[in-house]
């Protein structure tokens, strides 16, 4: 159950701070740098907000390995459940459709920050 509260408040808080990157991403760095040039700005920022905010979570707690791979997968799961979701709302893309993003270096590079993103609960425990 604590691995579940502290993905969900992992997922919300870093989203939180993606959803605004992610619009300076779109409307500012994409048209100047386009889309793996500003997802390279944008992924060290987003991963040390992330750093930071899965230290202020873990604050004083005691997660035992599983609790800790189990707040990293929720995180993880919620955002890809949510990115998933977004993409058919804003983009009217099919889950094909989106799952067909990831053959592209940008979205592949912004995978694998996502991935680093859910580690972190393993490697701040």
């Amino acid at each position: 159950m604590r691995a579940i509260r502290l993905g969900t408040l992992y997922f919300a808080a870093v989203f939180m701070v993606g959803f605004v990157l992610g619009t300076i991403r779109t409307l500012v760095l994409i048209p100047r740098l386009g889309g793996l040039g500003a997802v390279a700005v944008e992924l060290p920022v987003i991963l040390t907000a992330a750093w930071i905010i899965c230290g202020w979570l873990l604050r004083g707690s005691t997660l035992t390995l599983s609790e800790a791979a189990g707040t990293g997968a929720v995180a993880f799961v919620l955002l890809m459940l949510t990115e998933v979701a977004l993409s058919a709302v804003l983009w009217h893309r099919t889950i094909t459709e989106h799952l067909a993003l990831y053959t592209n270096p940008a979205d592949l590079l912004g995978l694998a920050g996502q991935i680093a993103y859910a580690s972190f609960p393993l490697i701040r425990r």
